[in-house]
């Protein structure tokens, strides 16, 4: 059987969990649990069709990196104004969710799975940094399109997108993104970038589409090529317009865009099924308390499958 890291988006699936999981079943004090049982089910259902050898949860610990928002002041700006909605793609936290929080990250803690954040970088930054020095091949698990910038054929680094629901799980190839969008993962950030994504703050380059925007990169290579293709004449009036018009916003945007590679991160070791006699005592005596059943059992089922 080949090894295979895991990645795991963590709040994006914490989110889907919350969202999607009914609030009926609560723990003993009546605290909601719905997120945190769903997020051991997703676990569960992973691990079992997947097989990974080592799942590393990536955390948020800046979910609107200062940083971005100084190049960018748009960057995810709605999500901080806007009412809760149900949708698991909201990145303001309802209170139900807030409160389960830590007992998201004892769960992982009792089943040995690392979580590792970083300050003032988002767990796209992280996946990033953690795909590209992988001496393993790497599924990312994330309902989040940017970070198909990372696939690569070449070294076994795929996405398993979950935005079609976990019922629906679509892996994401080389081919795949071709498919999709006409442009190859590695130009993905620069597709994004001139497209635009209101879902991020990130208003794109006007009258640039998807379409245009993958013809572009497919006879220029890249967004420098680009303009300087629209400097050099060689794009329509038109199109050279619209790039000169958008120049400020294209000189901050790839830095938003494009997720981290370089952090300063070390990757833990520690294999799935490692886990020892007092681990499954501790993860059994966590679901007793805080009422997570069914949900911790199939976890520790499937992680032990993996001994």
């Amino acid at each position: 059987m080949t090894e295979r890291l895991m990645l795991l988006d963590t709040a994006s699936l914490y989110f889907r969990a919350f969202f999607g999981v009914p609030d009926k079943v609560k723990a003993p004090d009546g605290s909601s649990v719905n997120a945190t049982r769903g997020l051991l089910d997703i676990i569960a259902k992973l691990v079992t069709l997947y097989q990974p050898s080592q799942i590393i949860a990536c955390w948020d610990d800046d979910w609107r990196p200062q940083w971005r928002v100084d190049l960018i002041p748009s960057y995810k700006a709605h999500r901080v104004v806007e009412e809760i909605t149900a949708s698991p793609d909201v990145e303001e936290v309802p209170d139900a969710l807030q409160q389960q929080i830590p007992l998201i990250r004892a769960a992982l803690g009792v089943l040995g799975i690392p979580i590792i954040g970083v300050a003032e970088h988002e767990a796209d930054d992280v996946i990033g940094t953690l795909a590209t020095h992988a001496a393993l091949p790497v599924d990312i698990v994330t309902g989040d399109r940017d970070l198909f910038q990372l696939v690569d054929d070449s070294r076994d680094v795929r996405v398993i997108y979950t935005a079609r629901g976990m019922s629906n799980l679509e892996i994401i190839t080389d081919e795949t993104v071709v498919a999709k969008y006409g442009v190859l993962p590695s130009q993905y950030a620069d597709f994004a970038t001139m497209r635009g994504d209101a879902s991020d703050g990130l208003p794109g380059v006007k009258g640039i589409g998807e379409k245009t925007a993958a013809t572009l990169l497919r006879a220029h290579g890249d967004l420098a090529g680009i303009r300087a293709a629209a400097a050099e004449g060689l794009l329509s009036a038109t199109a050279a317009t619209r790039f000169s018009e958008a120049s400020d916003y294209l000189d901050v945007a790839p830095t938003v865009v494009e997720v981290a590679t370089d952090l300063d991160i070390a990757a833990p070791g520690t294999a799935l099924g490692d886990l020892t006699t007092a681990d499954r005592d501790a993860a059994e005596a966590l679901a007793e308390q805080w009422n997570l059943g069914t949900s911790m059992s199939r976890a520790l089922t499937a992680l032990a499958s993996e001994d």
